[in-house]
């Protein structure tokens, strides 16, 4: 069982992007960008957040910050929204009688894990990754609170280890090799070019098919992705605020699985 989401476009600034990047409004608005949820089992329960782009061509391909995936570079790593960056944000109700000491997260063991009492709560967590393998989990009590940049980092349950992901799809899959371009005609087709990632991180299973982060139940996500190409930063969601703000709750998607 899984959840996609189809990113659009911000389009406050499609007209001036367009322009810089050399290509028509319709080509930017022709990006797309495919994100699947899915709760995996084994080895151990993971959510596997998998991203799909794919680009309408040749110009915009050549033009894409993308990087390769290198095992070296898997890490926590702040800032990373200021290159290309998949990014998700969580949020849900809190796991009543856990507690945050310090920023620390403590775990929960209730003693009747079919009454589970929650509350409800402001605090979301924001995920970032880039193609290379870096990555980076934060937790906010509210709205952009803390403001500190960077953000204050999410913990495991130890409240001692931070977060991480683990990567499940690291290849660079560009349709535009030269095996694609390939025709019996004279003819050059314009041939889509495609990029994916794959990642997951571990979560809890509450009951009734529920799943939880750290101690908050999940009941929204929202997965978004930030493009560069050169200089010009493209900005795609389910939905968007305007101006463009991931953090703005009122469009983040209910989670489903």
């Amino acid at each position: 069982m899984n959840q996609s989401f189809n990113l659009s476009i911000a389009t406050e600034t499609i007209a001036k992007d367009a322009q810089q990047l050399g290509v028509s409004i319709e080509d930017l608005e022709n990006i797309s960008i495919e994100v699947s949820t899915e709760i995996i089992q084994q080895p151990a329960l993971q959510l596997m957040l998998t991203y799909q782009v794919t680009l309408p061509s040749q110009i915009l391909a050549n033009q894409l910050n993308w990087r390769t995936w290198q095992q070296t570079q898997v890490n926590f790593t702040d800032y990373l929204w200021e290159e290309t960056c998949l990014e998700c944000f969580i949020a849900g109700s809190k796991i009543a009688g856990c507690k945050n000491d310090d920023e620390d997260i403590v775990a929960i063991h209730h003693p009747e894990p079919h009454k589970i009492p929650l509350q409800q709560t402001t605090a979301y967590i924001e995920i970032n990754a880039s193609p290379d393998g870096r990555y980076a989990f934060y937790q906010f009590e509210s709205y952009r609170n803390p403001a500190a940049l960077p953000p204050v980092p999410l913990y495991e349950t130890d409240g001692t280890t931070r977060a991480s992901v683990g990567w499940n799809n690291h290849k660079d899959l560009t349709a535009l090799s030269v095996a694609s371009l390939l025709s019996s005609t004279s003819t050059v087709v314009q041939t889509p070019a495609h990029y994916e990632r794959s990642f997951s991180l571990p979560i809890t299973q509450l009951p009734n098919q529920q799943y939880a982060i750290a101690n908050m139940r999940i009941e929204q996500i929202h997965p978004c992705v930030i493009l560069w190409f050169g200089k010009t930063d493209l900005y795609f969601a389910s939905g968007h605020a305007s101006p463009p703000d991931f953090h703005n709750r009122d469009y983040w998607p209910k989670f489903e699985l």
